[in-house]
C-alpha cells in the first residue's frame, strides 16, 4: 500500500526546526525570555498531610533582592484543576494556588519572588511555617473509603460526573461491560487470574518545567511557557487567576521534551500570580528535583485481570479491574485510568464473548500524578499481554500463534473499544512481518550460553488511539503570500515530535509545492486557530485532517481570485501548484500575481481557517520481540536486539515515524527495567535525581529495528493514523515474558530490577 505519487507525503524530510536546534540557537524557553525577570521559588511541605497553621516571612522579607512572598492568605479561595482538558474538564476542582492544607511532600506553601535565585534560595531557608501534622493516606489499597480524608474541604467540585467522591477519597469509578462474563468464564477450560502493579513512572523530559510571565504593551498578562497545551493553559490561568481570557495570551516557544507531563500546567499559575501581584516580569525553572517530586508522572495502577480461554487457546472472556492512584490531587485521574482497558481488551477482539472493565481512582497523599505517554493503556496493555504470555505457556502453544487466532482484524467491530470499526488494521501483518525480521522460530527457544547466562525472547502486541474521539478539535490556518509561498498557522505544539515538519508536508502535498513553501508557525493563542494541543496523539490524525481541509478551501479561493483576473467562472480554471490556469484558452497567472492581486482594490482573502474533530479514534497497532541475555548470578538483564513493526496508517514522515518509535521503545524499557519510584514510610520520595532514578541510555539498548506494515484509515489525512504513543507499550509485557523464560519466574510488578530477578532465582 505504497503512496508513490506523493511529492511531499511519505518522504523523510528534514525537520523544521533541525538547524536551530543542531547549531545550539536560543530556541527554548530560557533562551528566548530576558532575564532581568524577578526568580520564582517555591517553599514546599515537608510533611505528606499537613494544615499550615502559621508562616512566618518577617526574616525573609529582609534578604536584600526579595520583592515578595506570598502565602495561602493572599491567593483567590476559587478551586480549580491544572489538567490540560477541553472543558468541561473530566478531572475534579481540587487545587488552590496556594491551599492551607498541603497534601504531599512538596505541595508549594510560599511562592518566593526576588531579584537573583540567590536571594530567593536565602530566603527560603528563613520563612519558618508552624505545621499541624495530620495522618497521611499513603497506600492506595486502603485509600478508598479511608477515615482519613485527602480532600475533606467543602467546595471541592467535579465538572463532569465520572463517580467521583471526595467523601470516599475516589476521583472517579465505574464499569462497563458487553455479555455475561462471569457465565463465560465459569464455562472455559482454563481461567488464570492474576495482579499486576506499576509504578509512578517520571517523564523525565531533559527541559524541566518553566514559565516566563510578564505584562505586554496592551496591559495583558503574556506568558511564554514550554507548555503542550496554550488554550487549555490560558483557560487555566483564567480560572485560577480571575481574568478575562481575552487579557492572557500564552504561546510557546520549542518544547525540550513533554511526554505528557506538560499537558498539565505544573508551574504556570506560580509566575503569573507573582506578576499579577508585582506588575512585574517572572520566571519560574523548575530544578530537577522539583520536577521529579511535584511534576506529573504516570499513574500508578494495580491491574487484576481474570482471563477464560479453551484448552486450543480460544480467549472468550476477560475481566479487568484497575485501581489507580492519582495521588494528591484528581489532574488526568478520570481519564487514563478508561485506557488501561479500553485500549487493552480490544487487542483480543477475534473470538472475544464477553468482557468487563471496572476501575476505581483514588486521592492519596502522594505526588499528584498526570498525563504520560501511553496514557493507562501503557499499564493495562502490560497486565493482559503478560497475561496471555502465560496462557500460552501454560498451554504449550507459540505465544504468536495464540495472537495469531485471538487478535482484531481489519473490518471487526470492537465492543471494549467503544464498538468502534477497525477499518485499518494490520495488526496480523505486523505480527506476521516482526516474527520474520527477529527470526522468532530460532530465537524464541530458550539458550544456555554457559557461565550462568541465558538467552531467551518475549512478544507483545499493543494498540492506542488517534484522539479522544467527539472531543478533540484541531486547526488550522492557511494563507497565500505574494510570492507564492504559504504561511501555515497551527495551535498545536511541536514538542520534538516533528509535527510541524509533518503538517508542512500535508499542505506541501494539497498544494502542490515544495515543503520550503511553507512556513509554519505555532503554538500562540492570539495568532493561533484554536486547537486541543498536543496530546492523546491527535496532531497528525486531527489537525492533519485541519490542514488537508484547509488547503482544499484555499485552493478554492484561490482559483476564485485567479478566475476574476482570467475574466471566467471559478469552474473555468484549473490549480496547478505555481499558477491557475484557464481550461479553454491556456492563460495563465501566476501565485504571486494572485498574492499581490488580494492586496489591491481585493474584497477576497486568499486564506482559509478550518477545524477539524472525529467521530472515531482509529487504533494504530504495533507488535514487538525482544531478545534478552540474562546473567543468573546478578539478574541483570542485557537487551540484544528489539524488533517492532507498526501499523500507523501511511506513515507521513517515516524516517520521524522510525525515531518517535525507537524513543518509544526506550522509554518503556527504562520502566520495564530500572526506573524506581520510591518513598519512604512518611511519605518523603527518595531518589530526587538522576543519581538515583535511573534512566536507560543508549548502551542499554542493544540493537534496535523498526518497520511499518501501512495500511489506509479512511477517515485521516493520507491514510494516516497516529503513532506517538502506541511505541512506548510493548516493552514491558515482552521483557517480563522473555525474563520469565530465562528464569521460570513471572515478574508482576514494574520495575524488574537485577536485585528482584536474583531474589526470585534465590526463593525459586
Amino acid at each position: 500500500m505504497e503512496n508513490k505519487d506523493y511529492k511531499a507525503v511519505g518522504k523523510s524530510v528534514r525537520k523544521k526546526d533541525a538547524m536551530q536546534l543542531l547549531l545550539g540557537k536560543p530556541v527554548y524557553t530560557d533562551d528566548v525570555t530576558p532575564n532581568n525577570a524577578l526568580v520564582v521559588k517555591l517553599l514546599r511541605s515537608p510533611h505528606a498531610n499537613a494544615i499550615v497553621h502559621e508562616i512566618k516571612t518577617a526574616a525573609a522579607m529582609k534578604v536584600p533582592g526579595v520583592t515578595a512572598i506570598y502565602t495561602w492568605e493572599d491567593v483567590p479561595k476559587k478551586r480549580f484543576t491544572i489538567a490540560g482538558q477541553t472543558y468541561p474538564e473530566p478531572s475534579p476542582y481540587d487545587r488552590l494556588i496556594l491551599d492551607r492544607h498541603v497534601r504531599f511532600v512538596g505541595d508549594p506553601v510560599a511562592i518566593i519572588a526576588a531579584e537573583t535565585e540567590k536571594a530567593a534560595l536565602r530566603a527560603m531557608k528563613l520563612i519558618k511555617v508552624t505545621y499541624e501534622v495530620l495522618e497521611p493516606v499513603l497506600d492506595f489499597h486502603t485509600a478508598k473509603d479511608n477515615p482519613v480524608l485527602v480532600h475533606p474541604e467543602e467546595d471541592w467540585y467535579p465538572p463532569c460526573p465520572v463517580g467521583g467522591d471526595s467523601r470516599r477519597n475516589l476521583v472517579a469509578s465505574d464499569t462497563n461491560s458487553d455479555g455475561d462474563v462471569e457465565s463465560v468464564l465459569a464455562d472455559c477450560d482454563i481461567v488464570l487470574d492474576r495482579t499486576y502493579h506499576t509504578k509512578a513512572f517520571n517523564q523525565a523530559m531533559m527541559e524541566t518545567f518553566r514559565t516566563y510571565t510578564e505584562f505586554d504593551r496592551y496591559g495583558r498578562l503574556h506568558v511564554i511557557s514550554s507548555t503542550q497545551i496554550v488554550f487549555h493553559c490560558r483557560r487555566i490561568l483564567s480560572h485560577a487567576l480571575g481574568i478575562p481570557k481575552s487579557k492572557i495570551r500564552v504561546e510557546k516557544p520549542r518544547i525540550g521534551g513533554g511526554f505528557g507531563a506538560k499537558q498539565t500546567a505544573v508551574c504556570e499559575i506560580y509566575p503569573a500570580f507573582v506578576t499579577m501581584k508585582t506588575g512585574r516580569a517572572a520566571k519560574l525553572i523548575y530544578t530537577r528535583e522539583e520536577s521529579q517530586i511535584a511534576g506529573s508522572p504516570r499513574h500508578e495502577m494495580e491491574i487484576r485481570i481474570r482471563l477464560g480461554a479453551d484448552k486450543d487457546g480460544r480467549i472468550r472472556g476477560i475481566d479487568l479491574y484497575t485501581l489507580s492512584n492519582s495521588g494528591a490531587y484528581g489532574e488526568h485521574g478520570p481519564t487514563t485510568v478508561g485506557l488501561s482497558g479500553h485500549k487493552s481488551i480490544p487487542l483480543y477482539t477475534g473470538n472475544l464473548e464477553a468482557f468487563r472493565f471496572s476501575y476505581d481512582v483514588v486521592y492519596t497523599n502522594l505526588q499528584a500524578a498526570g498525563a504520560y505517554r501511553g496514557y493507562g493503556a501503557t499499564q493495562g496493555i502490560f497486565a493482559l499481554e503478560t497475561t496471555v504470555n502465560e496462557l500460552a505457556e501454560r498451554l504449550g502453544m507459540d505465544p504468536t500463534a495464540i495472537r495469531d487466532k485471538n487478535m482484531v482484524k481489519e473490518g471487526m467491530q470492537m465492543p471494549a473499544y467503544y464498538n468502534e470499526p477497525a477499518n485499518a488494521c494490520a495488526l496480523d501483518r505486523c505480527m506476521e512481518h516482526c516474527r520474520q525480521m527477529f527470526h522468532w522460530d530460532e530465537k524464541y527457544p530458550v539458550r544456555d550460553m554457559g557461565n550462568g547466562k541465558v538467552r531467551a525472547a518475549g512478544v507483545a502486541m499493543a494498540m492506542q488511539g488517534s484522539c479522544i474521539s467527539n472531543v478533540d478539535v484541531g486547526s488550522a490556518t492557511i494563507k497565500l503570500s505574494e510570492d507564492g509561498s504559504y504561511n501555515l498557522i497551527i495551535g498545536a505544539a511541536d514538542m520534538g515530535t516533528g509535527c510541524d515538519t509533518i503538517l508542512a508536508q500535508m499542505a506541501a502535498e494539497c498544494m502542490d509545492c515544495s515543503v520550503e513553501d511553507i512556513a509554519v508557525f505555532g503554538a500562540d493563542t492570539d495568532a493561533s486557530p484554536y486547537d486541543s494541543g498536543s496530546y492523546a496523539s491527535s496532531t497528525t490524525y486531527i489537525t492533519g485532517k485541519a490542514v488537508e481541509r484547509a488547503c482544499a478551501e484555499l485552493k478554492e479561493q484561490i482559483c476564485s481570485i485567479a478566475s476574476g483576473m482570467l475574466n471566467c467562472k471559478p469552474e473555468e480554471v484549473i490549480f496547478e501548484g505555481k499558477q491557475v490556469r484557464r481550461a479553454d484558452t491556456g492563460e495563465t497567472v501566476s501565485l504571486e500575481d494572485i498574492g499581490y492581486k488580494t492586496q489591491v482594490a481585493s474584497m477576497q482573502a486568499a486564506e482559509a481557517t478550518v477545524s477539524h474533530s472525529s467521530p472515531v479514534s482509529p487504533p494504530p497497532f504495533m507488535v514487538g520481540m525482544v531478545e534478552i541475555e540474562l546473567d543468573k548470578e546478578t539478574g541483570l538483564v542485557t537487551i540484544l536486539d528489539y524488533m517492532a513493526v507498526v501499523d500507523c496508517g501511511i506513515p507521513i514522515n517515516p524516517a520521524l515515524a522510525r525515531i518517535q518509535t525507537e524513543g518509544g521503545i526506550v522509554q518503556g524499557i527504562g520502566h520495564t527495567l530500572m526506573e524506581d519510584v520510591r518513598y519512604d514510610h512518611n511519605g518523603r520520595p527518595i531518589g530526587s535525581s538522576f543519581m538515583q532514578y535511573r534512566l536507560p541510555t543508549r548502551l542499554d539498548m542493544g540493537k534496535l529495528h523498526v518497520e511499518f506494515e501501512h495500511s489506509c484509515e479512511p477517515t485521516g489525512p493520507f491514510g494516516a493514523k497516529s503513532i506517538g504513543e502506541i511505541v512506548i507499550n510493548t516493552p514491558a509485557p515482552a521483557l517480563t515474558h522473555a525474563i520469565y523464560r530465562a528464569t521460570g519466574v513471572w515478574h508482576r510488578e514494574l520495575p524488574i530490577t537485577p536485585e528482584k530477578i536474583a531474589l526470585s532465582l534465590t526463593e525459586k
